[in-house]
């Protein structure tokens, strides 16, 4: 069944692919909000646990690791509510005011097991809003493949002004940005009761496992290519849970000021790179563009490891900036190589699986594996506190990207048909991943 759209345009305007200004506005305002929330608790996360409640490394990454928990399960989620029973911004206005209560609440706990169980809650019910709030935002767009873009890009302003204020406030190491999540999740849950209606589509479709991971999907793994870029995906996730669960405590306990607010540079770096995606892409095509943005995880973590807050500070700065390359050039790209090879009538269930893999599994193995080196490299001071042996823990992290990195060179090939379907005509991308180039 074809996806039915609310196009939001007037009659006459079916060639012309605008969008009334009142909807684009309500639907970047969604996006804003809901990128913010996230970029207010969990990037200085690590921070506040390690310093104000003393919690170990271990304990830091197992409760970064809520949010791929959530990812695991919001697929599941999403494809027997949303799509079956409720109204999407209905669920989005529960799940975000509910997200706001346990979010509160978890700013309150000073002991491990109570926060880490509200936490883990609250991602059960944020992780499948990212989803909720694109596919609302879909339905309603008459061309999502040139709309889409100039809406979700307000997102990662919303994650931008988030480490701005929080770094500027000098917060990082309290409770306070949690609380302020949970004020704007609030916000977002009564706003999401005003957005355009967005009934389920598949009221008499019954659900099964197949109905999210269709094996059609699953069994494109059994091409050579195809399985080796998902192992990859999947192990390149790994060390890269070190940089989202403790960069943000490690550029403090550095001396870095503002370091919430520096970190925002990677966001910046990360819009700018998406504009060099196709220039790239044309002439280095996907298996070294995959690869390149593992060389970058690879120096990001080398920079952290040598770099310092005096003659060595740009070091710091060069792998903030590396992240435009680092998350563009592979899940970017990754992105657009599942979409040219899966079949149109399976790219969504391709991109979910892969979604699954990468932000699901590979981060919950990640935030286990790196809260226990850091836990190994623990330090202590003479005042008590905990402080970590930083450049052991990015080596071991540059290292680990760097075998797979290897791997992947070794055993990745991107054929002849898999590049000329790279240089397909755009008009062929869908409108999700169209809309990121």
């Amino acid at each position: 069944m074809s996806e039915q759209r609310n196009t939001g345009s007037g009659p006459g305007q079916s060639g012309i692919h605008k969008m009334k200004f009142t909807l684009r506005l309500r639907l970047s305002t969604m996006m804003l909000l809901q990128y913010f929330i996230w970029g207010a608790w969990y990037v200085t996360l690590g921070t506040w646990l390690a310093t104000s409640l003393r919690f170990s490394g271990q304990q830091i990454g197992l409760a970064a690791g809520t949010t791929a928990v959530g990812a695991i399960i919001a697929p599941f989620f999403v494809g027997l509510v949303a799509d079956r029973l409720f109204k999407t911004q209905w669920v989005l206005a529960v799940l975000h005011i509910a997200g706001a209560v346990l979010l509160f609440v978890a700013s309150m706990q000073t002991r491990f097991l109570p926060f880490y169980l509200i936490v883990l809650l609250y991602c059960l019910c944020f992780m499948p809003t990212l989803a909720l709030t694109n596919s609302l935002a879909f339905r309603h767009m008459q061309s999502p493949e040139e709309q889409f873009g100039s809406i979700r890009v307000l997102g990662s302003g919303g994650w931008i002004i988030a480490g701005l204020l929080i770094g500027t406030l000098r917060l990082e190491a309290t409770a306070i940005p949690m609380q302020v999540a949970a004020a704007a999740s609030l916000l977002m849950g009564i706003y999401c009761l005003t957005l355009p209606d967005t009934p389920p589509l598949a009221r008499t479709a019954k659900f099964s496992l197949d109905s999210i991971f269709p094996r059609e999907a699953v069994n494109l793994l059994r091409e050579r290519s195809m399985l080796v870029f998902a192992l990859a995906s999947f192990f390149i996730c790994i060390p890269l849970q070190f940089y989202y669960a403790f960069t943000n405590l490690f550029l403090n306990q550095a001396g870095v000021r503002n370091a919430a607010g520096k970190m925002t540079g990677g966001q910046i770096s990360e819009l700018l790179c998406m504009l060099l995606i196709p220039w790239f892409f044309r002439r280095l095509g996907v298996k070294y563009m995959l690869a390149a943005g593992m060389l970058a995880w690879v120096a990001r973590y080398l920079f952290f490891a040598y770099g310092n807050i005096d003659e060595k500070m740009w070091m710091l700065w060069a792998g903030i900036l590396l992240h435009g390359i680092c998350y563009d050039f592979f899940f970017v790209t990754g992105q657009i190589y599942i979409d040219r090879k899966a079949p149109s009538s399976l790219r969504a269930s391709a991109q979910g699986l892969i979604t699954f893999i990468t932000y699901g599994l590979g981060m919950f193995v990640g935030s286990w594996l790196s809260g226990a080196v850091v836990s190994h490299y623990a330090l202590s001071v003479p005042r008590g506190d905990m402080t970590y042996d930083w450049k052991a823990i990015w080596i071991f992290s540059a290292t680990a990207s760097a075998v797979v990195l290897i791997l992947f060179l070794f055993s990745f090939s991107d054929k002849q048909a898999d590049e000329k379907a790279m240089l397909r005509s755009s008009e062929e991308v869908s409108p999700q991943i169209q809309s990121l180039i």
